[in-house]
């Protein structure tokens, strides 16, 4: 009995230190099979995420050029509102010197050209534009420019004397300076 008690017991053995190896191979194989499931969900993950990159990157596009699109046609028709204010009163014009042909009243067709003159400046005016007329102000080359120098003891150095073209301010830039005489030191 005592040898087939050693030969249990050598199995047993066997068995015990088999036991070990398989179920590390088990484990083993348990972990290669969720490393592969990750690998997998993985590589699915980036399938999806390059799919999504390439719909944003084509979104971006034609926002882009649906953008691009919009500026061009707004700056290409940026003058349309002024336009449509302003050929009214071309068209009065038009009339108006109809008018003269058929008349010699010089009053009222002044009348006439004095009512067009001031219907224009109304909507230039409500248009942002302001007239720059700078006589008998101190000389300043971001709104004038001069066209001559003229001596003068009448006032300080530098000073509009006349305004020869007057200058236009669309809202805050300037878009046509006034052309101006100044005045210099009297000898």
């Amino acid at each position: 009995m005592s040898e087939k008690n050693n030969q249990n017991e050598e199995l047993e053995m066997e068995n015990e230190l088999n036991k070990p190896e398989e179920t590390e191979n088990t484990e083993t194989s348990e972990e290669n099979l969720d490393f592969k499931k990750q690998i997998e969900l993985l590589e699915e993950d980036i399938i999806r995420m390059s799919d999504l990159l390439k719909r944003k990157a084509a979104e971006f596009e034609n926002y882009k050029r649906r953008t691009e699109n919009d500026l061009s046609l707004m700056f290409k028709y940026a003058g349309e509102d002024l336009l449509k204010k302003v050929l009214p009163i071309y068209d009065d014009l038009g009339r108006s010197l109809q008018h003269t042909e058929e008349t010699e009243d010089y009053k009222s067709l002044i009348d006439g050209i004095k009512l067009i003159y001031n219907n224009f400046t109304k909507q230039l005016e409500e248009a942002g534009i302001q007239k720059i007329d700078p006589k008998g102000e101190q000389f300043d080359f971001n709104f004038q420019e001069a066209l001559l120098q003229q001596p003068s003891t009448e006032v300080p150095e530098e000073t509009v004397l006349q305004v020869v073209e007057i200058g236009y301010l669309y809202k805050d830039k300037v878009i046509k300076h006034a052309k101006v005489i100044v005045s210099t030191e009297a000898n």
